[in-house]
């Protein structure tokens, strides 16, 4: 089944056509698939991170001294309008870049019941940024994770979350070699009729010591809007990227098979100019050889 899915892959790559996300398992996580894991912080509950393993996983990796870089996600909001579910299972942007090379994991929003994963905004964001602080190490120590090649990337909601929520506060910040935004960025724009992203001049305040945490590591703004642009170029003076990608040059109309709208985290599943530097970005960073090269 495995090695049928990976001739599948292939042909499509080669083909031009977008590359398939592995297929979903309740079982334990293994390579060439997503299996949604329940930590035991959160047992009995519906909260739950997803994780694709290496294709070249083996449970004696220590045995063969493998590690791994990691790719960790944040989704997008519930939003049927461009096709976002908000749950893990819907993300899409992190495997574009990992392809089978790299560990990919998609982080939840804990909602603030603590009984399952919010799919709008960021539900408890103690408990939401506590996840990753207790889990990423984890699973870095379970399954061969590299924790000095941990990169965090986010779509639309998630694009704002890889710095609200990922340099909340310095214990979490730590966790990163790099950040990756695509449609959106803390601090870019006012989130009217939210107690976090309202007012604009508070809200950016905010945001900045937020970004100070960064500290010259590398961060990547895809698909980056005007108000982005001028939001971050004065605030981080090293180690930023910005990315335009031509959705209708990529996809030609909208909606298609493949996305609803421009506003996708799907585009890195199709071979582009964009794909191929967000995937260079990724392995120069990680200082792996490039995913799926």
């Amino acid at each position: 089944m495995r090695r049928a899915w990976l001739l599948l892959t292939l042909a499509l790559s080669l083909n031009g056509a977008d590359l398939p996300l592995p297929p979903l398992t309740t079982g334990a996580p293994q390579p060439g698939k997503r299996a949604a894991v329940t930590p035991p912080e959160y047992a009995g509950t519906q909260v739950r991170h997803l994780i694709a393993l290496p294709d070249d996983w083996t449970p004696d990796w220590q045995a063969r001294g493998r590690r791994w870089p990691v790719i960790a996600e944040y989704t997008g909001n519930f939003f049927p309008a461009s096709g976002s579910t908000g749950e893990v299972e819907g993300a899409a942007l992190g495997y574009g870049v990992a392809r089978g090379k790299a560990i990919w994991i998609v982080l939840p929003y804990v909602a603030k019941d603590h009984r399952k994963n919010e799919i709008t905004w960021w539900g408890d964001v103690d408990a939401t940024v506590g996840y990753a602080k207790t889990n990423l190490p984890r699973i870095c120590a379970d399954f061969g994770g590299d924790p000095k090649k941990v990169v965090l990337c986010g779509f639309s909601r998630g694009a704002v979350g890889v710095s609200f929520l990922g340099l909340h506060d310095d214990e979490v910040a730590r966790l990163w070699c790099g950040l990756w935004a695509h449609d959106h960025f803390d601090g870019e724009k006012e989130w009217k009729g939210s107690d976090w992203g309202a007012p604009l001049a508070q809200y950016r305040s905010e945001a900045t010591v937020r970004l100070k945490r960064l500290g010259g590591r590398p961060l990547l703004v895809s698909g980056a809007r005007e108000e982005t642009r001028k939001f971050l170029g004065p605030l981080v003076t090293e180690g930023l990227t910005f990315m335009t990608i031509d959705m209708l040059a990529l996809y030609g109309r909208f909606p298609n098979e493949s996305a609803k709208t421009a506003h996708t985290d799907r585009w890195p599943l199709r071979e582009c100019p964009a794909t191929t530097q967000a995937r260079e970005w990724f392995a120069r960073i990680t200082g792996e050889k490039q995913a799926g090269k």
